[in-house]
């Protein structure tokens, strides 16, 4: 017998018990972007290594360890994409998109090389936005909203927003300055990650998990008291919005991100139900990066949540996952009858979920296979219904009698179950 074969580790199957939870959030996700003006891209999952190499920095753990890179058939070098914006920024340039303001959402799996663990794999999905051409706090702000709005559709309560700013490039380089000079003063408390980041991203020895250094980041000089007058007035702006807006956040002058292309705002909305893991959602401005990979200069600001993350956190006991209705027959009219009238009833209620039993076997035995498929209603027909043009309809979850019902009545039925549903 040959061997089993098995998902490559940290890759995971969604299996169809499972996806219409994925579908609830994909679908609400999308109703909640939309509803900004927000139009969908779809990007290629392979690209050329350097796209990455560029954008993120090539001294990121995501360039130096975890992007799984490899050479193709014609020498050249290519990767799975391990984030979003980069691609979305290199399609707007390529298709000559940039000679007017884009917002942009896309959706799709990433790939990284990491240790596999809750909230953390190495095939991940996330739901993005990009706003390419708008410079103001104005939208910043929109896109920290929309996602306030996002937690709200899913029954999300307990997640925090924290927010900094990075400031422009020449504050930073001011910044990075007295940061490492502070750094190396501690060296000996430094481990040997935060070392090596002392000579290629300081920044990110901010964001050590470690708590042996949490004593040397808190005594870490603070970014906000390098920002100049035009990050500070953007960041007090953003500030005032979410006030107005109602939206409560924390400023952490130690947030930082891991990827080298932001500036001014970055933000984190985070969890403490998932540990170590907490962040599921993060994003801020990246106004260099479009001429970074080629384009003119281009403000820009956006977001990605982690698909995986939020759903761990989705109360799920209210997501219909089976069909609306299973059909079962009784007789040789009503089984020849049957695919004519289910086709009629998806005709008649647009989004029904109908199961019609396929396979023979007898009345009791297609009950269960009813009741196991999850469905709220067994729609139940024999020879004496043909004859008469009615349909029985039995719920299968909760109270409720059988009850035989003309067509029409039928339908209306199958409306309010559906509009139930959804």
């Amino acid at each position: 017998m040959s061997e089993r074969l098995q998902a490559i580790r940290g890759m995971h199957d969604v299996l169809p018990e499972r996806a219409p939870i994925w579908q609830h959030l994909e679908d609400r996700a999308r109703a909640v972007i939309e509803g900004y003006g927000y139009r969908e891209m779809r990007t290629p999952l392979v690209e050329p290594v350097e796209l990455f190499k560029r954008s993120i920095g090539e001294v990121t753990d995501i360039v130096e360890k975890e992007m799984y890179a490899f050479d193709d058939r014609g020498g050249d070098r290519l990767a799975l994409r391990p984030e979003g914006t980069a691609s979305c920024v290199r399609a707007a340039i390529e298709h000559g998109l940039l000679d007017q303001p884009q917002r942009i959402w896309y959706r799709g799996p990433m790939f990284r090389r990491e240790r596999p663990q809750r909230g953390r794999y190495r095939q991940f999905h996330q739901i993005g936005v990009e706003v390419l051409g708008l410079a103001g706090p104005d939208v910043d702000l929109e896109v920290i909203t929309m996602t306030r709005r996002l937690w709200q559709a899913l029954g999300l309560a307990d997640l925090r927003l924290e927010l900094n700013s990075l400031g422009d490039s020449d504050e930073r380089a001011r910044y990075r300055t007295d940061l490492v000079a502070h750094l190396q003063a501690h060296e000996s408390a430094l481990d040997d990650d935060s070392r090596r980041r002392l000579d290629t991203n300081p920044l990110r020895v901010l964001d050590s998990k470690n708590p042996a250094l949490a004593p040397v980041i808190a005594a870490a000089p603070s970014l906000l008291d390098y920002l100049g007058d035009n990050s500070r007035a953007h960041f007090e702006a953003l500030c005032a919005g979410l006030d107005a807006a109602g939206i409560g956040y924390q400023v952490n002058p130690r947030l930082v991100r891991g990827l080298d292309y932001y500036n001014r705002t970055v933000f984190e909305w985070i969890t403490d139900a998932l540990g170590a893991q907490g962040t599921v959602c993060a994003g801020g401005r990246y106004d260099g990066l479009v001429a970074q990979l080629g384009g003119r200069d281009t403000p820009a600001v956006g977001f990605a949540l982690g698909v995986e993350r939020l759903l761990d956190l989705i109360d799920t006991s209210s997501i219909d996952t089976g069909p609306d209705a299973y059909l079962v027959t009784l007789g040789e009219a009503a089984a020849a009858a049957a695919p004519a009238i289910a086709e009629r009833l998806r005709d008649a209620v647009p989004g029904l979920k109908l199961l019609m039993h396929c396979g023979g076997g007898g009345f009791k035995n297609q009950f269960k296979k009813a009741d196991k498929s999850g469905a709220q209603l067994a729609l139940i027909l024999g020879d004496e219904e043909v004859a008469q043009g009615t349909v029985g309809c039995k719920p299968l979850r909760g109270a409720g009698e059988q009850r035989s019902l003309s067509f029409d009545d039928l339908v209306a039925t199958l409306h309010e179950r559906v509009n139930q549903r959804t």
